[in-house]
């Protein structure tokens, strides 16, 4: 057994290959536009003008606001191996080892990216409140996340690139009602395949603050990860190589406008 052929980048390559299969967040987020140590930043573009031709142009420049953010979770890997270059060759023991967690990594990445993004809409585009929640029926459930949709209009977000999330539970909601599909399919990465209301994408996730339903456009948050010190040893006091690594990561709010929450509960049968 020996680690000296160890190879980072093939683990760390299918860990993330393995991330993004599954992952949520990163398909409804602005990526960064530089990452340098633990400093990331993103790149906000301002509103455009328009004015009153009157035989003259002026000319405006473009105007983008950086938007600075610095990792604030990290989250390690350490496992053992009985023979690190048998399980880079075969790959019996790597694929089934990076799939869990690669999984593990998303799990983390998604929960933090919706709990970030629920606490930043502006207070006009919250429906209800984690003290006064909203009880939905079975026959409301379409029509809230249409009124999630109208928030976003009438704050004039972008009509491309809007997504809603919900939860498996109030997924099976929405299969009860003729307007959406009675067998939807959710794909790998949380798409709901062919399935749009009022303009949202719908998506489902598990990693949803409890009791919220999120929609927003791509540009109201952005999120980066980045792998760090991957690496393998030789383990004290045991036949077995080590592996470890460290993931750090991070979402930032970059427009308020952009989100709308619904603060729920579902109504109880017999109620």
């Amino acid at each position: 057994m020996s680690v000296e052929n160890f190879k980072p980048t093939l683990w760390e390559g299918g860990l993330l290959a393995n991330f993004h299969s599954v992952s949520i967040a990163h398909l409804m987020s602005t990526p960064p536009t530089e990452i340098k140590g633990n400093k990331v930043k993103f790149n906000r573009v301002g509103a455009g003008t328009l004015k009153d031709y009157e035989g003259k142009v002026d000319w405006d420049d473009v105007n983008t606001d950086p938007i600075e953010m610095t990792f604030d979770k990290k989250k390690y890997f350490a496992f053992s191996i009985d023979d690190v270059d048998k399980a880079q060759l075969k790959g019996d023991v790597m694929k089934p080892t990076l799939q869990e967690h690669g999984s593990i990594l998303a799990e983390a990445y998604d929960s933090n990216f919706f709990a970030v993004l629920a606490a930043g809409a502006k207070a006009s585009n919250i429906i209800g409140s984690k003290s006064s929640k909203i009880t939905v029926t079975p026959k409301q459930a379409y029509d809230m996340i249409v009124d999630l949709g109208t928030k976003l209009s009438k704050n004039k977000v972008p009509k491309a690139n809007r997504f809603v999330t919900v939860d498996s539970e109030y997924l099976g909601l929405l299969a009860k009602d003729d307007r959406f599909t009675k067998n939807p399919n959710v794909l790998a990465n949380g798409i709901v395949e062919g399935q749009k209301i009022n303009g949202l994408q719908v998506m489902s996730s598990e990693e949803l603050p409890t009791g919220q339903i999120i929609a927003h456009h791509k540009s109201a948050i952005g999120s980066a990860k980045q792998l760090e010190e991957t690496e393998a040893m030789r383990l004290q006091g045991s036949f077995a190589d080590g592996i470890r690594g460290l993931c750090v990561f991070g979402s930032k709010v970059l427009r308020t406008e952009a989100i709308a929450v619904l603060n729920y509960t579902l109504e109880q049968p017999g109620a």
